[in-house]
Order: C-alpha cells, then sequence, then structure tokens
C-alpha cells in the first residue's frame, strides 16, 4: 500500500478530539449520496414520463404522415403500396380526418372524425389495443352491408353522449348541400360498435373512428383521403425515413414524422428534464462545500504531520494526493451508496406504483425507467465535482512549510 493511502485511512481513524471532523464526513457523505439518489430519482421519473407519454401518443398516431400538398390522394392505394416497398417502412394505411359534431338522444359535441380501412389499420395504429367494448371488425360500410354503419367512439365522448355498445348517434356535417334555404347541414346515423380508451383524456373525448368508405360518403370525397399513415422498424429513425419517404414519391407529396409533429411538446419535456438534472446537482455541490470545509480543518488539524512528513521527505505533490484520496474516498462512498439506493427507490416505484397522479395527466400512476446512460452521467458528475472540491485544501496542505509549523515545538 502507497504511503498517500495509508495515512489518508489512519486521517479517518479519529482520536475523541477529531470527532467533529468525522461528522462532518460523515455529513458530506450522506450530502453526496442524497443528491446521486434524487438525481437518479428524478431522471428515471421523467424519462419513464417521456417514454410513457410518447408511447400514449404513438399508440393512436402513426410513425409518419404522408399528405398531397393542396389537396386529396386519389391513387392513394398505389401510393401506399410504393412507400411500403421503401426500407424500414413496416406497413401503411390511408386515412380520412374531418372535424364535425356527434350528437345523441342526450345531446352534442364536437368531435375529431377519422376514416380509417380496419385491414391495414391495426398494422399502423394500435387501436385495438384501447378498444374495451366492439372491435375494429365492426367497421363496415352501409353500403356493403346494407346496414347503419359503425363508430368507435372514445370513452369519455361516449359519456359525454350518454350512449353505449349499440346506441344510435349521428354526425353533422355544417358542409353540406347549398339549397334557396342556405346551406343544410348534412347528417348520417351511425351505430356504436365499439369504445376505446387510451388514458389520454385529449383524445378520449374528442376522438371517432368510421370505416373510410363511410368517411368518403358522409365528407363527399368520392373516392379520395386525406393521406397515408405510416410505421416504421424505428421511431428515433422517423425523421430520416421521411426525407427518404419524400425523396422518393416526388416534391407534390410532404412526408412529416412523429417528432415534428409534437416538436414543442417533446422538447418542453427534455427542457425540464435538464433543468431538473441542474437544479438537483445542486444538492451534490452543497456536500462538495461540507468536504471542502471537512477538508481545511483536517489541513489545519494535521499541520505539524503535514511538517513532519515533508522533514522526512514527503513532495507537496504526495501531501497533495492525501488529502485529494481522502475527498474521493467520501465522494465514491457517498456516489455508491447513492446510486444502490437511487436504483432500489426507483425499482420499488416501478414495482408497487403506490404513487398515483391526478386526472390532469396521461397517466394513472408514476412511471419509472433509468437508463444506464443516465446513471453514468451522474456518477461521473458526483464523482468529479467531489475531486473539483478537494483540489483547493490539498494544494493548502502541499504549501505548509516545515521550519513555520515546527517552530515552537
Amino acid at each position: 500500500m502507497r504511503f498517500e493511502w495509508f495515512i489518508c485511512l489512519r486521517y479517518f481513524k479519529a482520536k475523541q478530539k477529531q470527532r467533529f471532523i468525522s461528522l462532518i464526513s460523515l455529513i458530506s457523505m450522506a450530502g453526496v449520496m442524497v443528491g446521486v439518489m434524487a438525481l437518479i430519482i428524478v431522471l428515471g421519473t421523467m424519462t419513464g414520463f417521456t417514454d410513457s407519454f410518447r408511447a400514449k401518443i404513438l399508440g393512436i398516431n402513426s410513425h409518419i404522415v404522408i399528405q398531397r400538398i393542396g389537396g386529396v390522394m386519389r391513387n392513394y392505394s398505389a401510393l401506399g403500396s410504393k412507400v411500403a416497398k421503401i426500407p424500414h417502412v413496416t406497413a401503411t394505411t390511408p386515412y380520412v380526418y374531418s372535424q364535425t359534431m356527434i350528437s345523441s338522444g342526450a345531446g352534442g359535441t364536437g368531435a375529431v372524425l377519422r376514416g380509417i380501412d380496419p385491414q391495414t389499420a391495426g398494422a399502423v395504429l394500435n387501436i385495438e389495443q384501447h378498444i374495451t367494448e366492439g372491435s375494429l371488425a365492426g367497421l363496415i360500410s352501409a353500403a356493403d352491408t346494407q346496414r347503419v354503419p359503425g363508430i368507435l367512439l372514445g370513452s369519455e365522448l361516449a359519456k359525454q353522449l350518454h350512449v353505449a355498445m349499440d346506441d344510435r348517434v349521428r354526425l353533422i356535417s355544417p358542409a353540406g348541400p347549398l339549397t334557396p334555404m342556405g346551406v343544410i347541414p348534412k347528417m348520417m346515423a351511425c351505430r356504436v360498435i365499439g369504445i376505446f380508451e387510451t388514458g389520454m383524456y385529449e383524445y378520449d373525448s374528442a376522438l371517432s373512428y368510421v370505416s373510410i368508405p363511410t368517411a368518403q360518403k358522409f365528407l363527399d370525397l368520392e373516392n379520395t383521403v386525406h393521406g397515408i399513415e405510416v410505421k416504421v422498424h424505428d421511431i428515433f429513425q422517423a425523421h430520416s425515413i421521411a426525407k427518404a419517404i419524400e425523396k422518393e414519391i416526388g416534391i407534390t407529396y410532404v412526408a412529416k414524422d412523429w417528432m415534428r409533429m409534437n416538436k414543442n411538446l417533446f422538447s418542453a419535456l427534455q427542457l425540464e428534464k435538464t433543468a431538473l438534472f441542474v437544479i438537483v446537482t445542486l444538492v451534490v455541490l452543497v456536500a462538495a462545500f461540507n468536504i471542502v470545509s471537512m477538508l481545511i480543518m483536517v489541513v489545519m488539524e494535521k499541520n505539524k504531520d503535514i511538517a513532519i512528513l515533508k522533514s522526512m521527505g514527503a513532495t507537496a505533490g504526495n501531501i497533495m494526493r492525501i488529502f485529494i484520496y481522502e475527498g474521493l474516498i467520501i465522494g465514491i462512498t457517498g456516489t455508491l451508496l447513492g446510486i444502490v439506493g437511487g436504483l432500489s427507490a426507483c425499482e420499488l416505484l416501478s414495482r408497487y406504483q403506490f404513487i398515483r397522479l391526478p386526472d390532469v395527466y396521461p397517466l394513472s400512476t408514476l412511471p419509472v425507467k433509468v437508463l444506464p446512460l443516465d446513471v453514468t452521467i451522474i456518477a461521473v458528475s458526483a464523482i468529479l465535482i467531489t475531486f473539483l472540491a478537494t483540489i483547493y485544501p490539498s494544494w493548502q496542505a502541499s504549501r505548509v512549510d516545515p521550519a513555520v509549523a515546527l517552530r515552537y515545538e
């Protein structure tokens, strides 16, 4: 064992008159531990919230949306087949989108009407995973079956309309035919064939699905759609894949990826995560100041010991290393304890989910997801901060003059 480590470890075995210094050492270690624990828990919850929120959005929306500039699509079947052959694209499906009114015997409300193809939508959207009653198979066009067309409603929207399975609702479009009496709203009766619940109030209270033929007939779109939805293999490569799609299908079309369409939301979440990291890091900085004060007191207490070591041949570098090692022992021990405590707390939060969130959030419980990279950054940052905190006291110790310190001994 190098003599710097030997002397450093000896200083931790405090005598009666040095117990106050040992208490400050324990407080500094506890401060580093609490700071690291807080950082792991905060970043774990923020990462879990962001990932869960993204999963909610992508569960009901596609990864990429293709639209024709300035109008609707007519050759959507051929275009969808062409896009499906592009590398990293796994599935495509056409869609129709419109804002409309939905009414029932108990009242009416505004809603978003989406026309989908039940045969291909399941490969792109995770709608079926959110359906609590009924299924996508019920979305059959009235033209094909001579029956009232079916409609899927969000759970909150169904509550507002006071309807359940097999109840009738009316779709009302303000863009109706022009008559001498003015524009007459167009109406279509539909039967509730399913209810879905995503967990996000914005979707559950305003979203409804019908088949594409039903939407085309109601909106007078003939054989056209508003766009094509695309699912890709890697959601984080959606931006580059969207660029490849635009290059392949021509300049008359635009492809928007999910990151571009939700840029403000996810940028805000990332900014909040960064801000919380900076704020909680202040806890580790407070512990670092405790380490500085502790080492300064140790230097003052061991002034004569340092002078004797220098008289015996110890260099300034040897003396600096003694106190740097002492500070690093506190920092590394506190960091390791904080990592163990933080990971244990995150595991408890993830397993038992005993923290319930208010209804204003799209999630019912607090999600937790710890990334190895986050833990590594936290550990390196904590150890680096404690190392920097040891430099000044160690430098002061290395400047002790043996002649001055031992003058009256």
